[in-house]
């Protein structure tokens, strides 16, 4: 505005005095405060306006918590440090197996009951004694004791399926022998792909189980008892692993086989 009248800006320095405004409002006059309107009355110039509307006065009493070094009250834990990390995320909070997991669970597209179901699967996992581990049937190589899994229920739950993750798997490739005869070949998969058939054979075999008793979390239940049983060596997943591998060793020649046309 000053510099399209060709004047200075408005001198924040110069606030208006309550008392000059008063004087002129009779009605506010009278709900103003006894102090001042002795001071009005009386008229005697002081000096000092210590009722004004200043901006810069206002400005230079707010108090910064940072330069000040006065802790901000009022949170019961901590503020969380910025940068935030990338699972502060809203939608990526859960750990990844655990999201993945869940969207297997999910059936009708009812998110809220897969995630009811993870959650009695990691309930009993917790719960649930420490598990022995067979020898004949190892778990990963960077497995913590079989007595501590119980406190890391994701932890648990990562081992159990990563321990039977298939690391490849078999595509038929037809025509590749000649007269419309297919070929067996091993494809690597992913580490999301592994852990995907991974948890559809675990689905599959607690799906089989005889249910015990009745409620909303028996499905649940014999998930989480397939994945103890897994760390311990009992289930028939272990076979289906083995089973995918042994063929895909023996299937490794057919890599080298050209297409005949």
């Amino acid at each position: 505005m000053g510099k399209i009248t060709g004047e200075g800006g408005p001198d924040l320095e110069q606030g208006t005095p309550v008392q000059e405004i008063l004087e002129e409002d009779e009605a506010s006059k009278e709900k103003a405060p006894k102090v001042m309107q002795e001071q009005i009355d009386s008229k005697t110039p002081n000096g000092t306006r210590s009722f004004s509307t200043s901006a810069r006065s206002r400005q230079e009493a707010m108090i910064s918590f940072e330069d000040s070094g006065i802790e901000a009250s009022g949170h019961t834990f901590e503020l969380p440090a910025l940068p935030l990390a990338s699972n502060m995320h809203l939608k990526h909070r859960y750990a990844p197996i655990v999201k993945q997991v869940t969207n297997l669970l999910m059936r009708d597209g009812k998110l809220s009951v897969a995630q009811r179901n993870m959650a009695m699967i990691l309930n009993h996992l917790r719960t649930a004694s420490p598990p022995t581990v067979n020898p004949d049937r190892p778990l990963l190589p960077s497995a913590p004791p079989a007595s501590h899994l119980p406190l890391n229920p994701i932890l648990y739950l990562t081992l159990a399926i990563d321990s039977v993750a298939p690391l490849l798997r078999i595509r038929s490739q037809k025509g590749m022998a000649g007269g419309g005869v297919a070929l067996q070949l091993p494809m690597p998969l992913a580490l999301r792909q592994r852990r995907r058939q991974a948890v559809m054979w675990i689905l599959d075999a607690a799906s089989k189980k005889p249910t015990r008793g009745s409620g909303r979390g028996g499905f649940a239940q014999k998930v989480a008892e397939e994945l103890v049983a897994i760390v311990e060596g009992r289930s028939g997943v272990w076979e289906r692993r083995s089973g995918v591998h042994k063929l895909a060793v023996s299937a490794r020649s057919n890599l080298n086989t050209r297409t005949r046309r």
